[in-house]
């Protein structure tokens, strides 16, 4: 009787890096957004939006890939591919998995499935007591290139107006990226270009590139949540810069920069409401600069944290950011200045499965040994794990800005904290805010289109050291809330929201705002 052959199975990646395995023959399926074939998804709706959407091109996938035929197999470098596919706002889903192991060789399957990419926006949002809306036309990936165009038109309490923008990451079918964005307001307008080749990946040898923003918007001043004052400002920022970095070298990575920055702020009088108490002075800073940037190579891939559902990856390597810069009156400043800047940020596994991210940064401007606009910020996340569905999330974060350019720069209240509390209705020069948040995941999945999730919450907080703050006004103590919402992400679209749609209650002072805040916002995360 003769058995048949059963085919063995192909090793895993570390398997194969630690045999020394080269990758041979690339294979990209790139599929549809739904899967027919599953009864779940076999249905005329969705068969009906396979056949308007576009699938993302091969082509489009392979100029993301990190490895090529002929490199040694490195898990390393395949689960940085995978973190940078995932980072598409266009794919829904993305498999690397070995096949067909033959003689030290092995072939390598990508297979992708999209999202729907076309963004008919029409969005209502309630926050802090000020209504906000959005209505769009965007398309994140463009006949399948992976290019993002698009038009809205948004308003809220600050501005109303229309933007046109587009992003093209892969310009002339390399690593050469380039944005545009252009924004018409009733208050003014705004506009950002960048256009370069990025450190895209953490081998990336070098980069350069420009960027540039322009704004000419009132900006308003609140204090309780209502708008006191108004004026003119005109921002202008440009930075040219370049490069160079060894890569990944003992699972650490070092790049070194410099550049030109030159940046424009002028303020005038104007607006309805009355002039600020003091207008802020006009600034021109034009100057080299340096930076220095390490980042340590440790990733971990968890489900059920700021998404529901799907694969996340959090940095727990330690990340830090250190630049310098010198400005010069020769060139068109109004002030010579050393312009430092600073970040750090660490994960850490702690026991029972919970984990903390810390953070902190600092900012600031050395004129003649005196600090200015000086910001210094700190931020800790802890993640405490109960089940697969639950979570607890205890964050706290501290900003201290110090002789700012602008007054009162920091807020709380509606969707920048304090949620229990109308928008801005503190403000000032210092900020504190501690949340306790627990986290609900449902494995429900209608239609397969959308995921449920909940929350339970309390807030505590407080800024201080406004303009016209005065020892007496109870309203600028620590103010605390407490609330519970719903959570909805849209799973196969390119948007990928998350709808968070909440009550909350403020603890004290009760008589002075309203005793529930209904808030129905749009965030990226949980």
């Amino acid at each position: 009787m003769l058995c048949a052959q059963v085919a063995a199975p192909v090793p895993s990646f570390a398997e194969l890096e630690a045999a020394g395995a080269v990758i041979g023959a690339i294979r990209i399926e790139t599929r549809d957004i739904f899967d027919i074939e599953d009864p779940a998804e076999a249905n005329a709706l969705f068969r009906w939006a396979n056949r308007l959407h576009i699938t993302t091109r091969p082509s489009v996938i392979q100029q993301d890939l990190l490895f090529k035929s002929g490199d040694r197999v490195s898990v390393k470098v395949i689960d940085e591919t995978e973190r940078l596919l995932r980072s598409n706002r266009y794919l829904h889903d993305v498999i690397i998995r070995p096949v067909n192991f033959s003689d030290g060789v092995v072939d390598i399957e990508v297979v992708t499935r999209d999202t729907w990419s076309i963004d008919p926006g029409l969005s209502a949002s309630r926050a802090g007591g000020a209504n906000s809306g959005r209505l769009s036309l965007r398309d994140y990936n463009v006949l399948g290139t992976g290019i993002t165009a698009g038009i809205s038109y948004s308003s809220n309490v600050d501005r109303a107006g229309t933007e046109i923008g587009f992003a093209d990451n892969h310009l002339f079918g390399n690593r050469t990226a380039i944005s545009y964005t252009y924004a018409v307001l009733d208050v003014g307008k705004q506009q950002t270009f960048a256009f370069g080749r990025p450190f895209y990946a953490l081998d990336t040898p070098w980069s350069a590139g420009v960027i540039a923003t322009q704004s000419d918007a009132l900006s308003t001043i609140y204090d309780q949540g209502v708008a006191v004052a108004q004026y003119r400002a005109n921002n202008d920022t440009a930075e040219v810069s370049g490069g160079w970095s060894t890569g990944r070298v003992n699972g650490w990575v070092q790049r070194f920069s410099g550049g030109f920055a030159s940046q424009s702020n002028t303020y005038t009088l104007q607006g309805d409401l009355p002039p600020p108490p003091q207008l802020p002075q006009d600034l021109v800073l034009n100057g080299p600069f340096v930076r220095y940037q390490i980042i340590e190579d440790l990733y971990e891939r968890v489900r059920n944290r700021d998404q529901i559902g799907r694969p996340e990856f959090f940095a727990l390597g330690m990340q830090s950011t250190l630049q310098l810069g010198r400005t010069f009156m020769g060139l068109g400043s109004t002030q010579e200045a050393w312009l430092y800047s600073a970040n750090i940020s660490k994960g850490l596994r702690l026991p029972a499965r919970s984990t903390l991210f810390a953070s902190a940064s600092v900012s600031s401007r050395l004129n003649e040994g005196h600090r200015e606009n000086q910001l210094i910020s700190g931020s800790l996340r802890y993640f405490i794990p109960q089940t697969d569905h639950a979570q607890m999330l205890a964050s706290t974060t501290l900003d201290v800005y110090r002789r700012p350019d602008v007054p009162a720069p920091l807020t709380l209240g509606g969707d920048t904290g304090l949620r229990g509390y109308p928008l801005s209705y503190q403000s000032g020069e210092r900020r504190a805010l501690t949340t306790l948040e627990e986290r609900l995941y449902s494995d429900w999945y209608p239609y397969h289109l959308f995921r449920l999730g909940g929350a339970v919450f309390a807030d505590c907080g407080r800024a201080w050291n406004g303009t016209g703050e005065t020892p007496a006004d109870n309203r600028n103590k620590i103010l605390c809330d407490a609330g519970f919402g719903l959570r909805f992400l849209s799973a196969r679209s390119a948007f990928g929201n998350v709808a968070h749609v909440d009550f909350a209650f403020p603890l004290n002072y009760r008589n002075e705002v309203r005793s529930v805040q209904f808030l129905i916002t749009t965030k990226t995360a949980f």
